[in-house]
């Protein structure tokens, strides 16, 4: 695995300005904690209005795409199409993929892009965000939601870590009960240093970004553990990530700038990520049928998470991410976030599943917001 941040090198599509595309949805260039240019882009909700005929806030979901992934291919896009029946969605390209800058780190700092579009959906007035990740995507979603932590019944007030610190490559460590505690801010802020290879920037604390945790977690086709090669399409995606020549192909046949650093130190792994999650809902949706990553990657998952806030779709027939999800499974996912973003603090019973998966042994169950007209994109460097 391959780590690191790099130089923006992809092109902005304009400096200064937020692009709309066409009346409703709007793009606009991020800003990371370590200074990497992510492109993203804001759409609105398109489901019926509140039992009074006037809008209401239904919360934003923020989607996070799999390896080799972007903001405009077809998969994310009809994702996102199926997600804004139910809430407000922000798509982005991860760094090293699409007109992001940088290079991928494969799930490390890229949970700093996450908490950037996390943050963007927030400052347009959504009280409420729920992350959704495929792949590559749901590890850092579980990730993120360790990591950014939130105060339950005070507001959703951004607070200080208790078990895990935000130190380093966006690492969780154990807190030096001695030492003080790790405080969490917005992604959005400018950095404190370049993004080149090194140790990652923690997030400021500060009042004024909005605040970058989530209500809701959704992990769709999410590894358990790192440097998995049980499977042939792993062993040829580490090919690509850790060989020059595969990163050449990666390059200019997959479209991903992969940086050629290893992880130093490495992740805290989804497996280890998950038990911090709770309260907040945690969604695990896996196919029986996916190529990459075998059950026993989801069964761990849902294991190692508070059953009384986790739930485990397993998806007979269903294969691997974005690329392999039907309509029918979109609008369920939209539909749990949806949910949970108008009750975040409620949890499900202990155990709870999807109805229509069949058992595995071992498992567990007012005015709209938006972009401001005059809004203003980073600039790119």
């Amino acid at each position: 695995m391959r780590v690191g941040a790099a130089c923006d090198i992809a092109r902005a599509p304009r400096q200064g300005v937020t692009q709309r595309t066409d009346t409703t949805a709007v793009r606009k260039d991020l800003r990371t904690a370590d200074g990497v240019r992510i492109e993203a882009r804001y759409e609105p909700y398109t489901g019926p209005a509140d039992g009074s005929g006037t809008a209401r806030d239904p919360g934003a979901i923020v989607l996070a795409h799999g390896f080799t992934g972007a903001l405009d291919r077809p998969a994310v896009r009809r994702a996102a199409a199926a997600f804004t029946a139910h809430a407000t969605v922000v798509t982005f390209s991860f760094r090293g993929h699409g007109r992001s800058g940088g290079r991928s780190t494969v799930g490390d700092r890229e949970v700093l892009d996450l908490a950037a579009a996390v943050a963007w959906a927030r400052a347009q007035g959504h009280r409420t965000v729920a992350t959704v990740g495929f792949s590559m995507g749901g590890s850092v979603v579980l990730r993120h939601a360790a990591l950014y932590r939130a105060e339950y019944g005070q507001d959703h007030a951004e607070s200080t870590f208790d078990s895990v610190m935000h130190r380093g490559r966006t690492d969780g460590r154990t807190a030096d009960p001695a030492g003080p505690r790790g405080a969490v801010g917005a992604a959005a802020a400018a950095p404190a240093s370049g993004p080149g290879p090194g140790p990652a920037p923690a997030p400021a604390r500060a009042s004024g970004p909005a605040p970058a945790h989530a209500d809701a977690v959704v992990a769709v086709s999410a590894p358990a553990r790192w440097y998995y090669r049980g499977t042939a399409p792993m062993r040829r995606l580490h090919w690509a990530i850790q060989h020059p020549l595969g990163r050449l192909v990666s390059r200019y046949g997959l479209r991903t700038r992969v940086h050629h650093r290893d992880w130093d130190p490495v992740p805290l792994p989804p497996v280890a990520a998950v038990p911090r999650i709770a309260p907040v809902p945690l969604l695990v949706v896996h196919g029986d049928q996916d190529p990459y990553f075998p059950v026993d990657h989801p069964l761990s998952l849902a294991e190692a998470a508070d059953p009384e806030a986790c739930e485990l779709w397993l998806r007979p027939g269903f294969g691997h991410a974005e690329n392999a999800a039907d309509a029918a499974l979109l609008d369920r996912i939209g539909s749990w976030a949806a949910t949970r973003l108008q009750a975040p603090a409620a949890r499900p019973h202990h155990g709870s599943r999807d109805p229509h998966a069949p058992r595995a042994a071992g498992s567990t169950p007012g005015h709209a917001p938006g972009p401001a007209p005059d809004a203003t994109e980073g600039t790119d460097g």
